[in-house]
């Protein structure tokens, strides 16, 4: 059996068929917005007031506004989103250009990708990876 073939099964007996997104919830909807839209250069799928999701292959990336959230992410490694780059040396110099300051520049790692980190407005850790070949 390939990795790829495994399915984990609920209690139920249904299949969860794999991750459909993530929600980053945040009070600084519009400096969010901005960051993941125009820094980030992500396109919407779907935007409205306080809301905005992003697709690749069918996992989506939201961000909204949530009354229960207050002031930045308390505990900002409990969660990192991966993103994935074909070059991470010039994604990393575009964002730098765009005032985004790195806490680990582009590194290799053991496994032969790479690897940049940077926060979001609210303190949430980012990833850029190069996967390698």
């Amino acid at each position: 059996m390939e990795a790829g073939d495994l399915n984990f099964m609920n209690r139920d007996g249904s299949d969860i068929q794999g991750v459909a997104g993530v929600v980053i919830w945040t009070e600084r909807y519009q400096e969010m917005l901005a960051f993941y839209r125009d820094v980030l250069g992500l396109i919407p799928r779907n935007e409205k007031a306080a809301f905005v999701n992003f697709e690749w292959g069918g996992v989506r990336l939201s961000v909204a506004a949530h009354d229960q959230v207050h002031g930045p992410a308390r505990d900002p490694l409990r969660i990192m989103v991966n993103f994935s780059v074909a070059d991470i040396t010039a994604a990393h110099k575009k964002l730098c250009e765009q005032g985004v300051e790195f806490l680990r520049p582009p590194e290799e790692e053991h496994w032969g990708g790479w690897v940049a980190t940077f926060f979001d407005p609210d303190g949430n850790i980012l990833q850029l990876l190069e996967f390698p070949g």
